[in-house]
């Protein structure tokens, strides 16, 4: 078989797209310009929220949701570990504490049902370090509690209305961490829309892209005032050039990166459609090979917002071996996600233990994320298929 080079992802990009980008380096307002306002006002428009705070990653937009949500040093929030690091990382950089909860072995989100658990025994889901502290009492650990930081992962919503009923019972805040789902339903509503923040990434393997780049959405005013300062070095309505209210970040957004996501935005539809057809290629050719798994898709999902294409292997098949013999024949891959809480600082900060979360464990060890994107064509797709095929029967 004639070896086709294939790359792990290619962003969707259109003449129109680069356009947009030129039309901005020929004016002198590279930063803070007319573009930020424009991309945030897709986002509203999409979601029929209130405010959309444009910043520089997803990270950012992470980040300042937990500041918003008033969670600080020593606070609980209840998430998931398998997950990109960026969720649990955003808690950490206010010394804010994650209390992982086990997955959905399906799907890969959090478990709602171990959410609900932990938020009336949170006691129980402390990371080992915390243990013996002050936190041991129930008391003293549900004051501390927080908020609940679900991941939508790779483009699937969580079971929100779920989560959204241990919130209110609770009083937590909740931040949807859509990075990986935009444009993706969830019982007909849009992710990201259904906790108290949203906030959307835009790397280039994701559905759109502006090269780094992310989105916060919310309906919370005050909130929405207070990140846009804090993006801002903070720099909050009123203050001068070099007044500054809060202590903030410089996480704008540029103009360049602006212009494109707002070229990016107004064919949306048309981006998640080709998406789409890329997955049906592979679910209706991977389905067929004996110990492979294509991805399930909830009932509640109305639209499936394809960030990413990862299989699982049977356990008879060795992920990692079978990884190897993939790319040696020109197929990249990679797995996802390692579990977080086996990351080295994780382990050494919360003494997490292989064995604490077992399906995460599970999927990450048999989850791999084969090339996908929305340009790739029929040919690519049953080139990559046929040659996993291959490997699987060998």
């Amino acid at each position: 078989m004639t070896q086709i080079k294939i790359p792990m992802s290619s962003p969707d990009l259109t003449d129109a797209d680069r356009q947009a980008v030129i039309e901005v380096i020929n004016t002198p307002n590279l930063s803070m310009g007319k573009w930020t306002p424009a991309f945030e006002k897709t986002f509203c428009d999409l979601t029929g929220v209130n405010h959309a705070i444009a910043v520089n990653s997803g990270t950012a937009g992470l980040h300042l949701c937990v500041r918003a949500a008033g969670i600080g040093a020593g606070d609980l929030v209840i998430t998931t570990p398998f997950s990109f690091v960026a969720s649990s990382n955003a808690l950490l950089f206010e010394g804010a504490i994650p209390v992982f909860v086990d997955i959905d072995p399906r799907t890969g989100n959090i478990n709602p049902e171990l959410v609900a658990d932990a938020a009336k025994n949170i006691e129980k889901y402390l990371p080992r370090t915390l243990r013996n502290t002050q936190y041991v009492t129930r008391k003293e650990s549900s004051s501390k509690l927080k908020a609940i930081l679900p991941v939508d992962v790779f483009g699937q919503p969580a079971d929100m209305d779920a989560i959204n009923v241990v919130a209110k019972e609770h009083r937590l805040k909740v931040i949807e961490d859509s990075c990986e789902a935009l444009g993706a339903t969830y019982k007909g509503k849009q992710a990201g829309t259904l906790g108290d923040f949203g906030v959307f990434a835009f790397y280039p393997n994701k559905q759109i892209t502006t090269g780094e780049g992310g989105v916060i959405i919310t309906n919370d005013d005050e909130a929405a005032h207070f990140m846009r300062a804090l993006r801002n070095q903070g720099r909050a309505p009123g203050d001068t050039w070099l007044q500054h209210t809060h202590l903030g970040y410089n996480y704008r957004i540029d103009e360049m990166s602006a212009a494109m996501g707002a070229s990016q935005m107004s064919r949306l539809d048309s981006i998640l459609s080709k998406r789409e057809q890329v997955a049906a290629w592979y679910e209706s050719r991977l389905a067929e090979i004996p110990g492979v798994e294509v991805p399930f898709i909830e009932s509640f999902t109305t639209r499936m917002s394809w960030f990413v294409y990862v299989i699982r292997f049977d356990k008879k098949i060795n992920r990692d071996d079978m990884a190897k013999r993939l790319d040696a024949r020109g197929i990249p891959v990679r797995p996802y996600f390692l579990p977080i809480h086996l990351q080295p600082y994780m382990v050494e900060k919360f003494g997490w233990h292989e064995g604490d979360f077992p399906v995460t464990e599970d999927l990450g060890k048999r989850g791999l994320a084969i090339p996908f994107s929305g340009v790739m064509t029929e040919e690519q797709v049953d080139y990559v298929c046929s040659i996993i095929r291959e490997e699987t029967i060998t």
